[in-house]
Order: C-alpha cells, then structure tokens, then sequence
C-alpha cells in the first residue's frame, strides 16, 4: 500500500492519532479501575476508547515501515523502529482488559455467587488494568521521543 496523500505521508497523521488515543485509553483504564464512578459513566465508552487506540497503532506502524523504505536507515530511525514494534501488544492488553473489565462488571458481578470470586476479580482486574495502562504509556512516550530524535537529530 502507497501510504502517502498528496504525495505527503501518512505517517505522521497516524502517529499523531496513536500518540494521543493510546494516552487516552491508558487513562481510561486507570480510571475505570480505581474510580466506579467513572466505570459508569464510561461504560462501554471505554472498550471503545481502548478499539480505537488499538486501530490506531497498526496504521501508525504499517505507515512508519513504509516510510522507513523510503528514508535514509540510520541508527537512530532503527531503535525507533524496533521499538515500535512493542507497541501493539499493550494495546491489546489494554482494549481486552477493558472489554473484559466491562463485562465482568456489566454482566457478571451482580450475578456471581462466589463472593471469593467476586473478591479475587475486584483485585487483580483493577491491578490489570492499571499496569496495562501504564505499561502503555511509557512505551508511546518511548517510541515517540525516539522517532522526534530520529528526526531532528538524524
């Protein structure tokens, strides 16, 4: 695929809609996590939240290899590059923690029997989320001051 419009790249629109949508569904799920209150004023918003970065990251890293064959390879364009490539599964772990996390709190939680459960889940779903989302969050900030090295400074 010609990732360019008008001859321009894609790639930095693609980077742009990653750098905020991930941040963004980051802080969703740390909020939904700690906050219920946001749990039900998001509600399936945050799946969506979390869809949204998780289509996000694919255009932005298939954009960026595209343009990577057309740059000049340096060695700071490659650790940016490399590091990229990390970035998809924390979007997932954040989108299915989020659906999941929606679920069991939409359709399972008043109807579990298993308090113990209930308990167990009540724990480890939040402590989930918000290690996705940070997990998340430190590795967009990564990538991004990487690839703004490799293009000022390379």
């Amino acid at each position: 695929m010609n990732w360019q419009f008008g001859g321009v790249p894609l790639h930095p629109l693609f980077v742009h809609l990653t750098s905020v949508a991930v941040p963004v569904a980051a802080l969703t799920a740390i909020a939904v996590a700690a906050w219920p209150a946001a749990r039900r004023w998001l509600a399936v918003g945050a799946p969506i939240i979390g869809l949204v970065a998780l289509v996000s990251v694919p255009l932005a890293t298939s954009s960026g290899e595209w343009l990577e064959h057309h740059e000049k390879e340096t060695a700071l364009l490659e650790k940016h590059t490399e590091l990229a490539d990390g970035m998809l599964p924390w979007s997932i772990a954040v989108f299915a923690l989020l659906v999941l996390w929606w679920g069991w709190q939409r359709f399972a939680v008043d109807r579990v029997d298993n308090r113990g459960l209930v308990r167990a889940v009540g724990i480890v779903g939040p402590f989930l989320l918000i290690a996705a989302g940070i997990g998340s969050m430190i590795e967009v900030v990564a990538i991004g001051h990487a690839g703004a090295v490799s293009v000022w400074k390379g």
